[in-house]
């Protein structure tokens, strides 16, 4: 069990804010931690892992972190934490990388097996791809078998087929190593496939808490569903129309009317239902 009561004040660009989280998580969750950019998620990461003085209470398992006359080094916190940028050593490969941190080559093996990157063991991490990249910081910061994996958007930079597949990786990797993991995310698709509860956050504070189907999914019956895409075409064949739109990341055709053609705009925005019909641009 992590349980947690911090606060610290932050400057962000709409003036102070006050960072203050009081929790509690099981051990062993996978946990998303949500919310509008500046509302304090990353700085959170950083008070967990050590990167940043505050005040409160801090105790994973039976070893404390952080009291009123206490800090425990970063080095001592069991953690392993996965940062945007990947902070990877450019001048080493990939298997010195993941030694560096501790000197257990069957461990380093085994990571990189799972990732499906130990063919590429020996390249420097300067001549790998971002989804690689992305791997072997993953693997990096389970060398230690850490009690808690922070990982600050892990999967933002890449591209649908890698987020999928890291995704699915991650899941393994979490299990296998029975860690608690807490990941910054914006993704709500991410979301609901890994995690086992939700945390948003607003302004610092915690404005909602739950299984992801609790706080994701709309319940509101009133409203029709309907999905935003943008107008990129509108193409004329003879006498029908068809309306060329991007609906999250795919391009899809939709035949339409001539009535409906003449009041769409490219570059416009559609709500559509879900029988692709268009309701209304914007």
């Amino acid at each position: 069990m992590i349980n947690i009561d911090i606060e610290k004040k932050l400057h962000g660009s709409d003036g102070d804010m006050n960072l203050k989280v009081t929790t509690t998580i099981k051990s062993g969750d996978f946990i998303a931690l949500t919310g509008k950019s500046g509302s304090g998620k990353t700085t959170f990461l950083r008070i967990l892992a050590g990167l940043e003085d505050v005040y409160g209470f801090i105790k994973v398992d039976d070893t404390l972190f952080l009291d009123k006359s206490f800090s425990l080094s970063i080095q001592k916190r069991e953690i392993g934490f996965v940062f945007q940028d990947y902070a990877l050593f450019e001048n080493m490969d990939l298997i010195q990388n993941l030694l560096y941190v501790k000197n257990d080559k069957q461990l380093a093996k085994h990571l990189l097996e799972i990732v499906e990157l130990y063919q590429l063991k020996n390249q420097k991490i300067s001549k790998l791809s971002g989804g690689q990249k992305q791997r072997v910081a993953l693997c990096r910061a389970l060398m230690n078998k850490p009690k808690l994996l922070l990982m600050d958007e892990p999967f933002s930079a890449l591209d649908v087929t890698m987020r999928v597949k890291l995704q699915q990786q991650l899941t393994s990797l979490h299990k296998e190593f029975h860690c608690t993991t807490i990941m910054v995310s914006h993704e709500p698709s991410e979301i609901y496939k890994l995690a086992d509860r939700v945390i948003v956050l607003e302004n610092g504070k915690i404005i909602k808490d739950g299984k992801p189907k609790d706080v994701l999914i709309k319940t509101d019956t009133k409203k029709s569903i309907s999905f935003e895409a943008e107008i990129l075409d509108i193409i004329k064949v003879d006498i029908a129309y068809t309306l060329v739109v991007s609906i999250s990341q795919q391009i899809v055709k939709i035949l339409i009317t001539k009535d409906e053609a003449k009041r769409l705009k490219i570059g416009s925005v559609v709500k559509l239902n879900p029988y692709f019909i268009p309701l209304l641009s914007q």
